[in-house]
């Protein structure tokens, strides 16, 4: 099934489930029984096949060709077992129980009685940023579920003890009433369904090959069907967390995780860089404790709740947007007064050593990620002093390279005399202009905008990300300036433009043969070090390749594609992490990463994508 069909059948689903909701989940629980039909149907088949095949030797009745039939039914029968009992992983973390976190079960108790819903089996602290319920199945698709409660310690250093709240009342929501254990087994059978996929993807054999073909024509189609559920499942988890501790608090509570998310890139950013002057890991979470207990920056919080808004609902991901997320809860999407303290105290009193925990688990996790990065600074440092010894000489592509090492130094290292030097040795250098603009205070709008518009023309490949800071900017509000009604006109026709441009290679980059219009990667030996430095802090990856895409709509844009060898993860998780690894990683240009699986085939990047960048 193309994306196309995916999007139409979503659609039909969400209307399907307007129109008549009880009809919905019927049509739902009719196509999920389909699947078990076929697994139960093969099991059976395949059952009678043996005993039928056996019983005919038994008496004497012995045909070779007997002997395919046994193996073959052996096969569809193991196949199908496997099926029925397919298991998942059970969450990471470290078991809490209510000797360690009283106050914390107390709570979780008493939520649980007012949504009527099952109890929580195992309660399982990690260092994620975000909290999750999931259900395990005991015996496979057939058996019962083990409910597993996943909260982090980030999360509770951020948020206060009613927001927090808000936060597990919506997770225990998923789990509520007849409804709510409706949707947790249609969201088990679709976690249980993709691991069957892929778990079927490398068998060989006729009964391993006809379930692929089954399950390649069924789960997108069961994905697709269940979306809408998934999704009104969303809501209804918000509606019970808003009734619970009231809609303004889960609003607040939604717009603050969204804006603090956003601002621990900055704090992981400077935790790494931390590297350049430790050679042994520095454990972050009691420096995590203290960054969070500080509001963000005002401009800065502005900017990431606006382009959180800005993010439209999409068949990406069965979470809605987060406006649409705050106006289903009837409250305003407004920046939110942030919380007062935290709610790490819920753990009790010997809080301080689950953060003394994490940071030990985290210096012995990432330490070789660490040492590998500490030599990359040490490169970075090395090539940053050749560049500053050689500056009064230096061209403008090597003074933008050296502000940028000295970024990567310190994230707030003071850079702004080194664009400027750039741009008088090549006044309209596109690199220059662009690194000129955040260098420049808030007061100074106009600056922004002249040089933005300098960037724009020049004729290049920044067009839209200057339109797109252009507006940002103008729609920002500033202490004694006003709105700016002609240049935000003339620059949303310009980023208009520019969308219909950018479009047009991300076609190029994206809807073609992947293998198609391709090179060699350009990358510089360092920027090369610099991009290896970066996938070894990404544990799931075994492999990765990188060629460089020759656009037409672009031809000076460097872009590229990136295919990565994710073993040991489903295709949701690999899913997440492409997307993740397209906004993360520091190419010299736009990449698409693609993970080896069906399309393309692993057989396919080894024959054309060259040879392999990063092999752990």
């Amino acid at each position: 099934m193309d994306q196309a069909d995916f999007v139409h059948m979503v659609r039909m689903s969400e209307h399907a489930s307007a129109e008549n909701s009880r009809a919905y989940r019927r049509s739902v629980a009719a196509f999920a029984a389909l699947g078990y039909a076929w697994v139960l149907g093969c099991m059976v088949l395949a059952a009678g096949l043996l005993l039928w095949a056996g019983s005919q030797m038994l008496h004497g009745r012995f045909r070779f060709s007997m002997v395919w039939l046994l193996l073959g039914a052996a096969g569809l029968f193991w196949v199908s077992l496997r099926a029925l009992w397919v298991r998942l992983e059970e969450p990471d973390g470290v078991e809490i129980t209510a000797q360690d976190a009283p106050e914390l079960f107390e709570a979780l108790e008493r939520i649980r009685r007012k949504i009527k819903g099952p109890a929580l089996h195992k309660v399982l602290l990690n260092d994620e940023f975000n909290a999750s319920i999931q259900q395990v199945p005991r015996l496979g698709l057939l058996g019962g579920a083990v409910n597993h409660l996943s909260i982090g310690l980030p999360l509770l250093m951020a948020l206060d003890r009613p927001r927090f709240l808000a936060v597990l009342a919506h997770e225990y929501g998923h789990l509520r009433g007849d409804h709510g254990r409706f949707a947790a087994w249609i969201y088990r059978t679709r976690l249980s369904w993709m691991r069957l996929n892929h778990s079927l993807a490398d068998d060989e054999g006729p009964a391993a090959a006809a379930t692929h073909a089954f399950m390649r024509w069924y789960f997108p189609r069961f994905s697709a069907k269940t979306f809408a559920l998934a999704r009104q499942d969303e809501y209804e988890a918000d509606r019970i967390a808003g009734k619970l501790l009231g809609r303004e608090v889960a609003a607040a509570a939604l717009a603050e995780i969204e804006i603090r998310g956003a601002s621990l890139q900055e704090f992981w950013g400077d935790q790494w860089c931390a590297a350049a002057g430790n050679p042994l890991p520095v454990g972050p979470y009691r420096s995590l404790r203290r960054y969070l207990a500080k509001p963000p920056e005002p401009t800065f919080a502005n900017d990431a709740l606006r382009q959180a808004l800005k993010r439209l609902s999409n068949v990406d991901d069965t979470h809605p947007g987060l406006r649409d997320r705050i106006e289903a809860l009837d409250a305003t999407p407004t920046l939110p007064e942030w919380s007062r303290g935290s709610a790490l105290a819920m753990l009790g009193p010997d809080a301080k050593r689950w953060v003394a925990h994490f940071d030990k688990q985290w210096c012995r996790d990432n330490a070789t990620e660490w040492k590998q990065h500490h030599a990359w600074l040490a490169r970075v440092r090395a090539r940053a002093e050749v560049l500053g010894a050689m500056a009064a000489q230096a061209s403008a592509a090597e003074l933008v390279e050296l502000a940028r090492l000295r970024r990567h130094l310190d994230p707030r290292a003071d850079v702004r005399g080194l664009y400027e030097l750039a741009l008088e040795r090549s006044p309209e250098y596109p690199a220059a202009l662009r690194g000129l603009v955040p260098c420049l205070p808030d007061d100074d709008r106009h600056g922004k905008l002249l040089l933005l518009h300098r960037l724009w023309e020049a004729g290049s490949s920044d067009r839209y990300w200057a339109a797109r800071t252009a507006l940002a900017e103008l729609e920002t509000p500033r202490l004694g300036m006003d709105h700016d009604a002609a240049a935000f006109k003339q620059w949303r026709k310009r980023l208009e433009r520019a969308q219909e441009s950018e479009e047009r290679a991300w076609e190029e980059l994206s809807g073609s043969s992947f293998f198609s219009q391709i090179s060699r990667h350009d990358l510089s030996d360092f920027e090369l070090a610099e991009l290896q430095s970066e996938l070894a802090r990404c544990a799931p990856l075994a492999r990765c390749w990188l060629v460089r895409k020759n656009l037409r709509e672009h031809p000076q844009r460097r872009a590229y594609l990136v295919f990565v060898d994710l073993p040991d993860l489903d295709d949701e998780s690999r899913y997440h992490l492409c997307r993740s690894l397209e906004r993360h990683l520091g190419l010299p240009g736009p990449a698409l990463v693609l993970w080896a699986g069906e399309s393309p085939s692993l057989k396919e990047i080894q024959r054309y994508a060259f040879d392999p960048v990063y092999t752990r």
